[in-house]
């Protein structure tokens, strides 16, 4: 029995990745909806809106505000139809970073939901663990 798109996590974990390695490695947003989120994208983050477009738009000012942005990729998990991305986010050579968790629902092989956190990488730590 082949396994539904919704609960293929090798390929849920691909898809996640790969949109965000577009939108903010390539700095390609348009480019990434496209190809990896769903027509009725459904998002959390309270400052980015709802929708395609609404992905774009945010992606777009946050890229033109953070020229120098990379993401490096951690750790992928998946569950059932949902994905965790745990990254660091450097806005450009000067900024500690943020570790980030992008957490996505996939559905027919699109990404159609959105929730993510942020921790600003501190200048010292309590331990010697790291954030990574």
């Amino acid at each position: 029995m082949q396994a539904q798109v919704g609960n293929n996590l090798s390929l849920n974990k691909r898809l996640a990745k790969e949109c965000l390695d577009m939108i903010f490695n390539q700095h390609k947003p348009a480019q990434a909806v496209a190809r990896y989120i769903g027509a009725n994208y459904r998002q959390h983050n309270p400052n980015a809106p709802d929708g395609p477009q609404g992905v774009i738009a945010y992606a777009a000012g946050y890229l033109k505000a953070n020229p120098e942005l990379r993401m490096d990729f951690k750790r992928i998990i998946a569950e059932g139809d949902l994905v965790a991305v745990h990254s660091f986010l450097k806005p450009n050579s000067s900024d500690l970073g943020r570790a980030v968790v992008d957490i996505f629902r996939v559905q027919d092989g699109k990404l159609v939901e959105h929730w993510d956190v942020m921790q600003p990488v501190p200048l010292q730590a309590e331990n010697k663990n790291g954030m990574f």
